[in-house]
């Protein structure tokens, strides 16, 4: 019988890569087995393990517009899928991806994480905006054919408490004026959130409406969709 090589616990254990203290908090890079991983304050935001709702948040903004050229904001950048697949997709006129933490921007254009973004943020149509995305929609700025936004863990369960806003009323409000008209909202959840859904509804969005992407153990991804009308 052939015998199996026994795997060492070791093998997964993290491996600090990066640590850094910002005006939000400690911001952590860790290598776990074959992934590497954002940690905010002691808590897991992110890995590069999967993807798949990153991309969808993406894509299926983009199927729901008719714009030749159409222009995106991403927020924030996280691990890079979705701005890898945005810079992918030549039907993408402009990208902007706002994110506050500087360390995450350094990983993508000198560590780690520029693997995962692919060469993004060398594309010409690119644009990194180093800012809080709940202040900078909240104030002037450019409108956009689609907002794809994955802050936090979702409106369900936020480890920063000022991302609340975002998916408050207040937070939908100035999204929808940084939409043009037709313009769709893309908001990524760690579960589906029909208390959500209701908020969109109530901030004068049409169209609401909810994918999901299973993952291996627990509840689903999500992609909340949602139209300015």
């Amino acid at each position: 019988m052939t015998q199996l090589p026994v795997r060492d616990a070791a093998d997964d254990a993290p491996v600090t890569l990066d640590r850094r203290e910002g005006p939000y908090g400690e911001v952590v890079l860790r290598r776990r087995g074959g992934h590497l991983e954002i940690i905010a304050n002691g808590c897991f935001l992110m890995d590069t393990a999967d993807g798949r709702s990153e991309r969808l948040l993406v894509q299926a903004a983009l199927d729901r517009l008719d714009a030749p050229r159409p222009s995106v904001l991403i927020g924030g950048l996280g691990v890079g899928f979705s701005l890898a697949y945005a810079a992918a997709e030549p039907r993408w006129g402009a990208v902007a991806v706002a994110e506050r933490e500087g360390a995450v921007i350094d990983w993508h254009r000198t560590g780690p994480l520029a693997a995962y973004s692919a060469g993004a943020l060398d594309d010409p149509r690119v644009v990194v905006l180093h800012t809080d995305l709940v202040a900078h929609l909240a104030g002037p700025g450019p409108s956009y054919d689609a907002l794809c936004l994955d802050i936090d863990n979702g409106p369900d369960w936020t480890v920063d408490d000022a991302n609340d806003g975002l998916y408050g009323p207040a937070g939908l409000a100035a999204a929808r004026r940084r939409l043009n008209p037709g313009g769709v909202l893309a908001v990524w959840s760690a579960k589906p959130s029909a208390a959500f859904e209701d908020a969109l509804r109530a901030a004068g969005f049409a169209d609401v409406h909810t994918l999901e992407v299973a993952v291996a153990r627990g509840v689903p991804d999500a992609v909340h969709l949602a139209r300015r009308a």
